[in-house]
């Protein structure tokens, strides 16, 4: 039977949209029908840079065109840049699975499904592009969330934390928001993408929340003081809210969580000039002016 990590390992690497799309449903498919083990002989590489298309070109997030909102090039880019996102996601869930090794089966379960919604947020996203007369790649992107996967390699914990709690959740934030103004130009189709996407991310942030607080617990650490600490330690000059309180509880944030964050939010003066008109930027990239 073959090892699930090995092929976790070729849905991480593929290049081609189209063959990360396909192997990405493979896989899951194999998982469901069990026919993957969670055998392996060899341990997981270093991490590295993941499997991705020569386009779109990957820049620093202050380098990525600010365009206007009101305008079918400025949706366009919003898209694309959720769409880069979404991409980012499929590769973000499927390292969780290969590097992070030795959990419960139902841990390996959750993020399998997590890397089959984004890949059906990404078609979703991709499609809605095509409707607008772009594609993925015709625009630049950036990689925040995975250069903090890299940062997080060394510990489930700590990436369970940082990277579906801190970065992706940021779209538990911000997409409301977003749906608001697509409203109020007329473009209900990407609205109703958006609403498929904010459901299911919040899901996605509870698992990680699940298996944040399984690793605490594990370790007999409390998880709201090793939340808080992590914080401080990886984001002192990069968190931004608002937050959205609702939709953080029930993807399994406490009171008190919540509450460190807002007091992370206005930590420096730079991070408040920097984010206070890019609200997107750890979750979308700048892609709209207001």
């Amino acid at each position: 039977m073959e090892s699930l990590f090995e092929a976790a390992a070729r849905c991480l690497m593929a290049c081609e949209v189209e063959e990360k799309l396909h192997l990405t449903q493979q896989t899951a498919q194999a998982w469901r029908d069990d026919l993957l083990s969670l055998d392996c002989k060899d341990g997981p590489e270093p991490i590295g840079e993941p499997g991705h298309p020569a386009k779109p070109v990957l820049v620093t997030p202050d380098q990525v065109p600010r365009r206007r909102f009101g305008t079918q090039e400025g949706i366009a880019a919003l898209v694309h840049a959720m769409a880069h996102i979404e991409f980012n996601a499929i590769n973000l869930a499927w390292d969780a699975v290969y590097r992070f090794r030795d959990l419960p089966e139902s841990y390996y379960s959750d993020w399998i499904t997590v890397a089959h919604e984004e890949a059906d947020h990404f078609q979703l996203l991709r499609t809605r592009l095509h409707e607008l007369g772009t594609d993925y790649g015709d625009f630049t992107a950036h990689n925040g969330l995975w250069d903090m996967a890299k940062r997080t390699a060394y510990d489930p914990m700590v990436r369970m934390a940082l990277v579906p709690r801190v970065l992706e959740a940021r779209g538990l934030d911000v997409t409301p928001g977003i749906i608001k103004r697509l409203r109020q130009v007329g473009d209900e189709k990407t609205v109703a993408v958006l609403e498929i996407i904010l459901r299911d991310e919040v899901g996605h942030v509870a698992i990680g929340s699940r298996w944040f607080k399984y690793c605490c617990q594990q370790r007999g650490l409390d998880s709201e003081q090793t939340f808080r600490e992590l914080i401080s330690q990886y984001f002192t000059r990069q968190m931004s809210g608002p937050f959205d309180y609702e939709a953080r509880q029930k993807a399994g944030f406490t009171v008190t969580e919540l509450e460190a964050l807002e007091c992370m939010k206005d930590s420096t003066e730079l991070s408040t000039k920097i984010l206070s008109n890019r609200p997107c930027l750890l979750y979308t990239s700048d892609a709209a002016d207001e």
